[in-house]
């Protein structure tokens, strides 16, 4: 599993004529996907980036899919049959692929022109993760095609994020405990966050509280909270608020500022007391989802812990069909 040779073979292979980088995938699958979509849009002034839930990409593709583009999939089964499905899309129309898989024996790999085989299971090794792949991999993408300047401090952060993720998680596991203690009967809950962040947001509220809870949730960018969701606040509505460290940082600031004053039921998950402000100020915006899905993780453990509702437990996945 060698990401910088991956990148050297893309372009060899592509002649370097690299134009768009798509990311594709489904679920939690989907939301590892968002920060490298995001560090595209904010980071390349040469690459088109687009984000993808797969079924979508296969019944309304891109019009710039073509030769110059480079598809990034990713199924932890490898079997996620629209996401398949969109390989081969991407293929039927010239593109490369590059599929990420926990399966080394799954149906993605034989539609992946590249593919890596991802280590899952530990949560403080987080390196190896298919989220810190598939970032390691776009931002070497981005420095291959016109250069980046942030490369050196970017791998700096790469070199201690497994040190900086274990200590946050375990700083954080007795107030997730607090947390489910206190929520444990509320049935809607709404996450907020903004920049990189905003995909773990939306990851939490459809996965963790959703799918494994069976809860209702909704994620809210900082940014709109003022643009109508914020009517919703009182004294009785939990909050999720996710601040992250980076440009959008005050965003999340002038949110919890007026959750501070307006609302009661608010835990707030701040990247910068968890320690992640060790790592560069001009990369660690885009280490954010990678703290906040581990810290995350705490959290639902214990609420799942304290509402006996297994993190596993599914009334229609893999049960009926869909």
């Amino acid at each position: 599993m060698d990401v910088q040779k991956t990148v050297s073979q893309l372009f060899a292979d592509m002649d370097g004529a690299i134009g768009e980088i798509y990311f594709v995938a489904c679920g939690g699958s989907l939301v590892d996907m968002y920060v490298s979509d995001y560090v595209v849009k904010s980071e390349s002034k040469t690459l088109v980036s687009g984000l993808y839930t797969a079924n979508e990409f296969v019944h309304v593709p891109p019009a710039k899919l073509g030769c110059h583009s480079v598809v990034v999939l990713c199924s932890h089964s490898g079997s996620t049959a629209e996401t398949v499905e969109a390989a081969r899309v991407a293929h039927r129309a010239g593109a490369r692929t590059i599929g990420l898989t926990y399966n080394r024996k799954a149906d993605l790999l034989e539609e992946s022109d590249y593919s890596f085989i991802y280590e899952w299971g530990d949560e403080k090794r987080v390196h190896g993760n298919p989220m810190a792949l598939m970032l390691d991999l776009t931002v070497l993408i981005i420095d291959q095609a016109e250069g980046w300047p942030q490369l050196p401090a970017f791998r700096r952060g790469m070199d201690i994020i497994d040190d900086v993720v274990g200590k946050a998680e375990d700083a954080v596991v007795p107030r997730a405990k607090a947390f489910a203690e206190r929520y444990r009967d509320e049935n809607m809950f709404y996450v907020l966050a903004s920049g990189a962040s905003y995909g773990h947001a939306y990851g939490f509220a459809i996965c963790s509280l959703m799918e494994m809870q069976w809860l209702d949730a909704a994620p809210i960018h900082s940014g709109e909270f003022f643009h109508g969701p914020f009517e919703v606040t009182d004294r009785d509505t939990p909050f999720i608020l996710v601040m992250g460290l980076g440009r959008t940082r005050e965003l999340d600031e002038r949110a919890l500022r007026f959750l501070n004053e307006y609302a009661h039921k608010v835990e707030v998950v701040d990247a910068k007391e968890l320690g992640l402000d060790v790592i560069d100020d001009s990369v660690s915006e885009f280490f954010n989802p990678i703290l906040f899905y581990s810290v995350l993780s705490k959290y639902r453990q214990a609420l799942s812990t304290a509402r006996n509702h297994g993190l596993d437990v599914r009334r229609y996945m893999g049960k009926v069909e869909y």
